[in-house]
């Protein structure tokens, strides 16, 4: 979807300056806040992509107003409410008022260091050999789905170049529908800057996206 998390490209919003030797977490909370997401994903039968649509269909001012961890929380909220885990008022005070849903998986302590050790590929077999190949030039295609996408605004319509093949993996913008994997080739397309920014980019700078087949039409 064209919603304001997919922000690269955008002017107004100042200079990206990292921080140096920047902590993984700034504060306790936040290594709470993704635990609990990761933990709740378990009982609540979401998925990644489910997770990351979550984020980015939250209200646009909340998104630019809210930190990091913060979006995680609020679209913690937002899954947990649609499924029936919680109540608006169990939210507001922290005090269960409902008995607790009956889940078909929880993840147990002993269970979370190998899930983690193990994370979940999205590398699937293929069903079809791959339409590209590398070298090979084709014009992302210009969409605007209302859906999630991994596609970014800012390369649609434009022409790139093939130059990795990662094999097939789960479509993104089936998964976050709970439509099924939909595995796709997946490949690295690398753009011009100056094809995607004008004059002012660097003459020798490329960015390079990660995009599905279906993204993709021969140039």
């Amino acid at each position: 979807m064209n919603g304001v998390h997919d922000m690269g490209g955008m002017q107004g919003f100042g200079p990206v300056t990292p921080e140096e030797n920047e902590p993984v977490f700034h504060a306790d909370w936040e290594r709470r806040i993704l635990a609990l997401t990761l933990a709740m994903g378990a009982p609540g039968g979401w998925n990644l992509d489910i997770s990351r649509h979550a984020r980015e269909t939250l209200p646009p001012a909340d998104y630019l107003s809210l930190s990091y961890y913060e979006i995680w929380v609020a679209a913690l909220e937002k899954l947990m409410l649609e499924r029936g885990l919680v109540t608006e008022e169990e939210l507001a005070d922290g005090k269960m008022r409902v008995p607790p849903k009956q889940v078909q998986r929880v993840l147990h302590k002993d269970d979370i260091a190998p899930s983690l050790a193990n994370g979940a590929p999205v590398d699937r077999p293929a069903q079809a050999p791959a339409r590209y190949g590398i070298g090979e030039h084709v014009r992302a295609r210009t969409i605007n789905p209302t859906g999630h996408t991994r596609m970014p605004r800012y390369v649609r319509g434009h022409v790139g170049t093939i130059t990795r093949v990662h094999g097939c993996h789960v479509l993104p913008d089936a998964h976050a529908h709970g439509l099924g994997e939909r595995p796709h080739w997946l490949y690295a397309v690398s753009f011009s800057a100056r094809d995607l920014w004008g004059e002012e980019a660097g003459p020798r700078d490329h960015v390079h996206v990660d995009l599905w087949e279906p993204y993709l039409d021969p140039a």
